[in-house]
């Protein structure tokens, strides 16, 4: 599979907005819920007083983050799909969220953030939607502050003993059900070729590697179907 279309994955983000939340709570029984909440623990644990939720969509990783951290935490929520924004706006206003997540427009490979602003990043599933995984890397690199780190959940490659049950369900029922609940067939089989496409977790600790992360995890979840990677920001890493 070639490197995503900023643009057709623009679109398709656009197209299946309005039931994005339902569609992936049906399509994972719910248990995403469990991964970002282990995400939302290792943020805390760094104590963090600015953090920055990547493809936040409509914003489920922004939102735990805020319910975890205390109020003098700012939490800004990216995303360079203006409807998934628009979903997270909504559910921000409707929730009265307080504080309030400052929600942006955004390209992760040109972010408009200052040089080494923020103790932590997060980026949940949507590593693998951009066009130069090297770039985008580079540029969370050069936001977070010395000491700082990247905290990504993303699909990746699961252990060999599901695999056969796994990609026949990514291939045969996934993108049918979810076509189904979202009406938008392409969408689901487009996220089932970027899965089985992308690397596997050594390969990814890796890319953190080369882009100057030091590799502080790569936690396999639920049979190795998720990872939960972090990357530190080596100047002031401990060793």
């Amino acid at each position: 599979m070639s490197a995503p279309d900023p643009q057709a994955v623009n679109a398709m983000f656009a197209r299946i907005a309005p039931r994005y939340d339902l569609v992936n709570r049906i399509l994972t029984g719910g248990i995403d819920l469990y991964w970002r909440k282990l995400l939302t623990r290792r943020v805390a644990a760094l104590h963090p007083r600015s953090v920055v939720d990547l493809a936040t969509g409509s914003g489920d990783v922004a939102f735990a983050l805020r319910r975890t951290l205390p109020g003098d935490c700012a939490v800004i929520g990216i995303d360079f799909c203006q409807p998934m924004l628009d979903q997270a706006m909504r559910r921000q206003d409707k929730k009265k969220v307080e504080p309030p997540i400052a929600f942006r427009q955004g390209d992760i490979l040109q972010l408009d953030l200052e040089d080494q602003s923020a103790d932590a990043v997060t980026i949940s599933f949507g590593l693998r939607n951009l066009a130069d995984r090297a770039r985008g890397l580079a540029e969370i690199r050069r936001v977070l502050r010395p000491g700082g780190e990247l905290i990504i959940l993303e699909f990746t490659q699961p252990y060999r003993f599901i695999r056969p049950f796994y990609f026949f369900y990514l291939r045969r029922i996934l993108p049918y059900l979810a076509g189904f609940l979202s009406g938008d067939l392409s969408a689901y089989r487009y996220l089932n070729q970027s899965i089985e496409a992308f690397p596997d977790r050594e390969e990814i600790s890796e890319e953190l590697k080369t882009a100057g992360f030091l590799v502080k995890e790569a936690t396999p979840l639920t049979g190795g179907i998720v990872c939960l990677h972090r990357g530190q920001s080596p100047e002031s890493a401990k060793t």
